[in-house]
């Protein structure tokens, strides 16, 4: 990989390695048997819990773990969740800086089953037509080296000052069909680009030869679970896979595993690291956010990755 690809480094000593745009909220998680509707029209389950989430809070607070000089900005209901946001935040020192929405804060319910996977009901609140600022966004832009946007639709205008100002900028589509116009936006034109393979597994190499054909990315990952990643650079002729890792704890639940995969991913690649180890970092990252229960309550740290990244490569 030649320089040019690389994360440029913080824009002075008042600058931030990465800003994320768009993606807080509050998840309730309930803890289920298996993803399916009962018999009957009730049942017992654990206690509900709330957690401060969403994929900007994990990429977020992920990267702030790792020790990156992270900025995330978002809008906030002013309400319970919104606050209860905030104070997270605080506790966590995160530096965060929000506006706030006549719609309220965002939420999410997500069944987990026994082994740990999850389904969401995201309620995506905010309206089609919401738009961060340009005087509120472009400030902190300017300011940083990298940019991550959730899909979340009221950061996607901000492309334009992106490319200008020569910011290298990261998406993460999740399930994306391969189709969905909102999702193909943001595929489009990041730099960077993940996303998970489940809904796209009879046409993956489509799929990815499209994003990085069409689009500006350098490269597309797709994540698939247990069966590792797939990755596809830009000039590359094939689609390499790479394996997943053992995870070193029981796998209890999987909210948060997606993001925490991008984050130290891309801290290795902001390292200029190849590929391999790319791939490592964040497939551990990942296995280590499925051992805590809810979403986004631990994040790994730096020595952590490394010294739990070197055993991953030493059991192959």
């Amino acid at each position: 990989m030649t320089t040019d690809q690389h994360h440029s480094g913080a824009q002075g000593p008042d600058g931030y390695d990465v800003l994320v745009v768009g993606g807080t909220g509050v998840d309730t998680i309930v803890r289920v048997d298996e993803l399916r509707v009962p018999p009957g029209d009730s049942v017992f389950v654990e206690p509900l819990r709330d957690y401060v989430g969403h994929t900007g809070n994990g990429v977020a607070l992920g990267w702030h773990a790792l020790g990156l000089r992270t900025k995330f900005i978002d809008f906030l209901g002013d309400d319970p969740q919104g606050r209860m946001v905030l104070e997270h935040y605080a506790r966590q020192g995160l530096d965060f800086a929000h506006l706030v929405s006549p719609h309220g804060t965002p939420r999410a319910v997500n069944l987990v089953d026994a082994k740990g996977r999850r389904f969401s009901f995201y309620d995506g609140r905010h309206p089609e037509d919401l738009r961060l600022p340009r005087d509120f966004y472009l400030p902190h832009l300017e300011r940083s080296a990298h940019v991550h946007l959730s899909i979340i639709g009221h950061n996607q205008d901000m492309y334009d000052d992106i490319h200008r100002l020569g910011v290298t900028s990261s998406t993460d589509l999740h399930d994306w069909d391969g189709h969905n116009p909102h999702h193909r936006h943001y595929a489009l034109r990041s730099d960077y680009v993940f996303l998970s393979a489940a809904a796209v597994h009879d046409r993956l190499e489509t799929v990815l030869r499209s994003i990085v054909g069409e689009g500006r990315a350098r490269f597309v990952v797709a994540t698939d679970g247990a069966n590792g990643c797939y990755l596809l650079e830009r000039g590359a002729d094939t689609v390499r896979h790479f394996p997943a890792v053992r995870p070193e704890r029981p796998v209890v639940d999987s909210n948060g595993a997606g993001d925490a995969f991008v984050t130290a991913f891309l801290h290795a690649y902001f390292e200029r690291r190849p590929f391999e180890d790319c791939v490592l970092a964040g497939s551990v990252a990942g296995a280590f956010v499925c051992g805590s229960v809810g979403t986004h309550t631990e994040f790994i740290g730096l020595p952590e990755l490394r010294a739990a990244s070197a055993r991953a490569a030493a059991s192959r």
